[in-house]
């Protein structure tokens, strides 16, 4: 039972300091207890949003929405300059093999789920095209508040960075289909499904369009600098422009912002990339904190009850579909032992890219359901939407977790850290 505070109306600056400080000490009671700092910046947002103080309610957290926005672009941008073409030409075909194995295999499996479960295709089909999408921060998150360092660490990057863009393109295509299909069910008649089908690739190409144009002026103009105040100013610059662009035109701002950094590292020597990198990993604890601290607020723990025997099959399926789906992609491109044994259990964290899909499915078969009659479109936009967010309070918790635990498996945390 929530108790409302809201009339306390603090401002977004008030609430901004409140969370970094309080979030400051959060963070450090869950590392005290072996947990990643970002459970406790998740579980002080929880105590902040509605299902408790409703200090974070729904028009505070719009007016920090920003905050995501740019924290996503950063972590984006970092995952980029992780991904330089020798790094991964030395992990081989393998890593491209798991991002589509654990893509389509999580589309597959929870599909076929639900599907076996309600015997509703539309349902069935957008259920499926919300598995693959990933929240990225949550892995970068660990591995930099570790430190953690080696190949496991390297293809983390890669498939949290490339499978959101994945995921996009499949729920493009799922929803044209289901769409088509609820359209022939309401009017005994099909509709084409071509234009929307093309929609998703639109997205994936203008993102990387724009994201390869600021990274290239970006380049032009950090390359001739030394100091590193004003490297991170520069930095700052291109983040917030590729993200405003992408938010301007309907882009991914993770896949427009991991461009950028995709650029950078693989037209700059690495001296370069080092000092432009080096000054940001200052800044990204604080982003972290404010940026998970909103996650946090966003999950509606009265949603937990609601789950049903539709939520408890979408996280089981889900998950083994990208574990399972990680481990034959895998074996098919000869990975090694570490990559192969836990990478599954590093990319199961799902959040912002999810929940902005299931909003999606809400509005639009909302809408479908108004102009074509049609209850079943309308009552499957409102069943997506309760039940991802329900699942991503589950998965945004146990996520960050296992990739802590697959991390520390694979020795790839520094044994210091691991126990601090």
């Amino acid at each position: 039972m929530s108790m409302d505070v809201s009339f306390l109306n603090f401002s977004a600056l008030t609430l901004s300091g409140v969370i970094i400080i309080t979030g400051f000490y959060m963070g450090h009671s869950a590392r005290r207890i072996k947990l990643p700092s970002l459970i406790g910046y998740m579980v002080l947002g929880v105590i902040l949003g509605s299902s408790v103080l409703n200090i974070l309610n729904e028009s505070s957290i719009e007016d920090l929405s920003f905050i995501t926005e740019i924290a996503l672009g950063f972590v984006a941008f970092s995952i980029g300059a992780e991904l330089s073409m020798t790094t991964l030409k030395r992990l081989g075909p393998g890593i491209i093999s798991i991002i589509f194995v654990e893509s389509f295999a999580a589309f597959a499996l929870v599909t076929g789920a639900i599907y076996w479960l309600t015997r509703d295709l539309p349902l069935s089909l957008i259920f499926g095209a919300m598995a693959p999408a990933s929240a990225p921060a949550g892995t970068v998150a660990v591995i930099q508040e570790y430190k953690a360092k080696g190949t496991l660490t390297k293809a983390l990057y890669a498939v949290v960075g490339f499978d959101d863009g994945l995921a996009i393109i499949i729920f493009g295509f799922a929803a044209a289909v289901a769409r088509n299909l609820l359209i022939g069910e309401a009017t005994g008649q099909n509709s084409s499904i071509l234009p929307a089908l093309w929609l998703p690739l639109k997205e994936i190409g203008l993102s990387i369009v724009v994201g390869g144009v600021v990274g290239f002026i970006f380049c032009q103009l950090v390359r001739k600098l030394t100091n590193s105040k004003d490297i991170l100013i520069m930095v700052f610059g291109a983040v917030l422009l590729a993200t405003g662009l992408s938010l301007r035109w309907h882009l991914s701002l993770i896949m427009t912002n991991m461009v950028v950094g995709f650029v950078l590292v693989n037209t700059r020597r690495q001296t370069l990339v080092h000092r432009i990198m080096e000054p940001l990993q200052e800044i990204m604890p604080l982003l972290f904190i404010l940026f998970f601290c909103l996650a946090g607020a966003h999950l509606e723990i009265s949603a937990l009850p609601a789950l049903g025997a539709v939520g408890v099959v979408y996280i089981l399926s889900r998950s083994a579909g990208l574990i399972g789906g990680a481990r034959i992609g895998s074996m098919l491109g000869n990975v090694e032992g570490n990559i192969k044994k836990y990478i599954g259990l590093g990319i199961l964290s799902q959040a912002g890219v999810a929940i902005g899909l299931s909003l999606i499915v809400k509005h639009e078969f909302t809408q479908l359901g108004a102009e074509f009659n049609a209850p079943h479109a309308v009552a499957i936009g409102t069943t997506v939407l309760t039940t991802v967010t329900a699942t991503c309070i589950f998965f945004e918790f146990i996520g960050p977790i296992l990739t802590k635990f697959a991390l520390t498996k694979a020795g790839e945390i520094p044994e210091k850290k691991s126990d601090d």
